[in-house]
């Protein structure tokens, strides 16, 4: 017999979704997977007020001046760079299936893929998968904790800080020389930025809080990820009680 959560949660997502774009959840009352909302609406400011000061305008720039199929050499090439903490986490969780193909991934890519510019593995069927620890810290039963809002990082909670540093430690940019890692760094950041351009300017039309509506949305999607896509129907609030 098919499971119906997948549907039902679809359904429920889109509701939800839906009432954020009409301003239904943009009240005033405090959610109670939000305890720090009073530091973290200070502090989404200032991320804010810094990213279309520095950021917006310079990826802006970078996508008008670069090709499509550059900024996407660029996207895989981070990316398979900070692919060894997919796999650990992989193996954290339990997901042998998804260790091997990840692991056969990352040596396809970085090899016949020319340091991972090149995303060959996929046409082979080695999918990308998204793990993290904050991901695997959900699937052995910890909670959500609090919302957070990071300066400079935005979006987190209690569960996922943890992943801050495992990343980190598993991204072979970071074991790179400092005279290297500071301009990729900058590169990195302003085409993670341009990638998100068109989603942040639709959030601003639609959005009458968008404070609400990118916590929402940051929980709604860690949901999503820690079940693999098919979340059980649980209040948002009731999984950051989980202990």
């Amino acid at each position: 017999m098919a499971d119906a959560r997948g549907p039902r949660t679809a359904a429920r997502l889109l509701v939800c979704l839906l009432a954020l774009h009409l301003g239904a959840c943009a009240t005033t009352a405090r959610s109670p997977g939000d305890p720090f909302e009073p530091v973290n609406r200070p502090l989404y400011r200032f991320n804010d007020s810094l990213d279309r000061a520095l950021m917006v305008p310079m990826a802006k720039v970078y996508r008008a001046v670069t090709p499509a199929p550059l900024r996407t050499g660029v996207t895989n090439f981070f990316a398979n760079l900070g692919y060894l903490n997919v796999i650990a986490n992989d193996l954290l969780q339990g997901k042998p299936r998804w260790f091997m193909q990840d692991l056969g991934r990352l040596v396809v890519n970085s090899t016949i893929g020319i340091a991972g510019l090149f995303d060959p593995a996929t046409g082979l069927g080695l999918v990308a998968h998204d793990e993290d620890l904050g991901q695997t810290l959900g699937v052995w039963g910890a909670g959500e904790g609090a919302y957070l809002v990071l300066p400079m990082v935005g979006p987190n909670s209690i569960r996922d800080v943890p992943d801050i540093a495992g990343r980190q430690a598993l991204n072979l940019f970071n074991y790179m020389s400092v005279s290297l890692r500071w301009p990729l760094l900058l590169v990195e950041l302003v085409n993670q930025r341009s990638e998100l351009l068109d989603e942040t300017e639709a959030m601003e039309v639609a959005a009458i809080d968008p404070y609400i509506y990118v916590r929402e949305a940051y929980r709604q999607q860690r949901l999503y990820q820690i079940h693999d896509g098919n979340p059980p129907l649980l209040d948002l609030d009731e999984e950051s009680a989980t202990p």
